[in-house]
This record gives C-alpha cells, structure tokens and sequence, in this order.
C-alpha cells in the first residue's frame, strides 16, 4: 500500500487574464517549489487576447498537474472561488501570473500555518522591474513611502505576528471554505476582506517575513494610473460596507487630494484681496500639505538608487500611486464603487 504524504497536499490558485508575458513563469515558478506533499496548480482564466490560452494550453498539455477552471466574467474573486471550489487539497496557496514564488516559499508557508495555528499566512511582496518605468514603478511599490507602510509591502520589515492582512496567503481550505471563500461582488480589495472576516470569526492571520514574493507591477504610467484608481475605488466602497474598521493609513491619499482641491479653491481668493489678515494666514495653511508632499517625494528620490532620472521616476510614481487612488477612494466612498473596473491589463 502506497504510504501517504507527511507533507499535506497543496492546491495553487491563479487567476488569469492578458499574462501572455508572464504566465509561463510564474507556473514554473510554482512547480519549481521544494516540496514533499502533491501539489496541482489551478488556472482561473479569463477572455484573454493576447496569446495567453495559447500559453496555458501549452503548459497544461506539458504537465498534468496544471489545470483550468473559465473565469468568463473576468472578475478575480469570482474566478479564485472556482478555482477553490475544484481544488482537492487541504492547503490553498494564492498566486498571481504576475508574481514569482521564492523556492522554500511552500514549504516555509505550511510549515508556518500549522506550526501557528492561523488560517491565512503570507509575507513579503519584492516587486521587481525592467530597466525603466516599470523599475521605477517596482522601487516605488517597495518603498515605504509608496504603500502607506503595510508590513508585506515594507522592504526593511522583519519581525513575523499576527497581522491586519496578508499578501496573497497560503490557507487552510477547510477555514476557507467555511467564512465563503471570496466576496464576489467585490473587483478590487478581495484579500484584504477575505483576511478581515478570517479575523472577525476568530481566526488568526499570520505575516511571515521569511515569505518572499516576487511581483511584476504594471509597466506603464497609464496602466498604474488606472490600477490605483480601480483599486482606491474599492477601498472606499469597502469603507462604506464596514466604516471605522479600515486602518486609519487607508485615508492619507484622499485627504491629501481634498486639500490640492483646497489650494485650487482658495488661490483665487487670496490674488484677488478678497480674504486677507489673520482669515488669509488661516486659508494659507492649506499649501502646507503640498509643500510637506513635496518634501516627502524628494526624500524618497534621494533614498532610491540609480541617477537622476531614475530617482525622479520613482518621485512621480509614487505621486501617480497616491493621487490616483486617493481621487478612486473619493469617488468610491461617496457614490460607492458600482461598476468601476480595473483596466490595467487589458487596455494599452
């Protein structure tokens, strides 16, 4: 009789859509992990047009632990839970076409789900770039001034705990499964609710800095424009379905915004003598905020590597991530997020 695996079973889940660039190497990725238990990879695809069914059907008929599951809608909680739903493992390991595994990441995640006792584990994404915008953009990600300080997108952070969140996770399925899998009426912010109801039902989420992911950004100013809008508009629509119980970092880019709207307002009034004395000191005070940004962004291009223009993209990657999904979050929070939709990877 076949003796089982002491390493439980491990079942990957991607969603994917318009990878053609970067599928074939996060699969391989996947595959390429050190570990003892079954492992099978579970491909959620969407109506991609750039070459990537060509991709998948080329790996899937290569090996036979690849599988697809149509994700027609193209929305990523919806194609995640199909792809749960035909796993056959007890762990789920979240993964993106636009992300790298490190090699011991398998078997440091469930090593670290049970030896914690917590539902969701994950760690550090380490975003990476082409020489470039799409460098400039990855610096940015990893920045501590560009995320708003998150441990797992925080490149000096190192100490493992329970956490708000984690980056993608590896997961026990049954604990999964039991809080509903993700929140398919949502398009963007799908982990960070899916972790908040892990929470909320007395589970525990676990950041692992030994972890480590690599992550492609977009590569385009455009593309990550848009990301952050899409994604800043679910945050406020996720603000409004559970108020207060969002980190207090998640309001920094839209107050920021309110404020340049402040200084458009109030320059007419102060070059026209229509305010002044102690009233115009007070409307002043709102070109601090901008004058404080500023300052923020040229301490973060010193910081950054490279020459002057590789530090001045990352200044103005950082403000494109900011004020992109502080308008997006504006916009979500009062009107909610309806039908916004992050078109990053489907349009030029």
């Amino acid at each position: 009789m076949a003796q089982p695996h002491a390493a439980p079973g491990v079942s990957y889940v991607m969603p994917v859509l318009n990878e053609v660039g970067y599928v074939a190497d996060a699969v391989r990725s996947v595959l390429a992990q050190d570990y003892a238990g079954p492992v099978e990879v579970i491909l959620a695809l969407g109506p991609s047009t750039d070459g990537t069914a060509e991709v998948i059907s080329g790996l899937t008929a290569a090996d036979d632990r690849i599988r697809v599951v149509e994700n027609p809608g193209m929305d990523i909680p919806i194609g995640l839970n199909r792809a749960i739903e035909a796993a056959r493992h007890p762990v789920i390991v979240r993964v993106d076409a636009h992300t790298e595994l490190s090699p011991g990441y398998t078997a440091r995640g469930v090593e670290t789900l049970q030896r914690t006792g917590a539902a969701s584990v994950g760690g550090v994404m380490a975003a990476a770039g082409r020489p470039g915008v799409q460098a400039a953009i990855a610096r940015a990600y990893n920045s501590r001034f560009g995320l708003g300080g998150a441990s797992y997108h925080d490149d000096d952070a190192v100490a493992e705990g329970p956490a708000e969140s984690a980056y993608l996770g590896v997961m026990d399925a049954a604990l999964l499964r039991s809080v509903g899998g993700y929140d398919e009426t949502l398009r963007r912010g799908e982990d960070w609710e899916l972790n908040f109801r892990l929470r909320n039902s007395g589970h525990l989420v676990w950041f692992d800095p030994a972890l480590q992911v690599r992550y492609w950004p977009r590569s385009s100013w455009g593309a990550l424009s848009r990301q952050f809008w899409a994604t800043g508009v679910w945050r406020g629509e996720l603000v409004r379905r559970l108020g207060g119980r969002n980190s207090l970092r998640y309001f920094a880019p839209p107050l920021f915004v309110i404020d340049l709207l402040l200084c458009v307002l109030v320059a007419p009034l102060l070059a026209s003598g229509l305010v002044a004395g102690w009233v115009g000191w007070l409307l002043a005070l709102v070109y601090l905020g901008p004058l404080l940004y500023l300052a923020l962004l040229g301490f973060a291009a010193v910081r950054s590597p490279g020459g002057v223009i590789d530090r001045l993209r990352v200044a103005y990657a950082i403000a494109v991530m900011h004020l992109s999904w502080g308008s997006g979050f504006l916009l979500g929070v009062t009107r909610g997020a309806r039908d916004a939709v992050d078109t990053s990877r489907t349009e030029s």
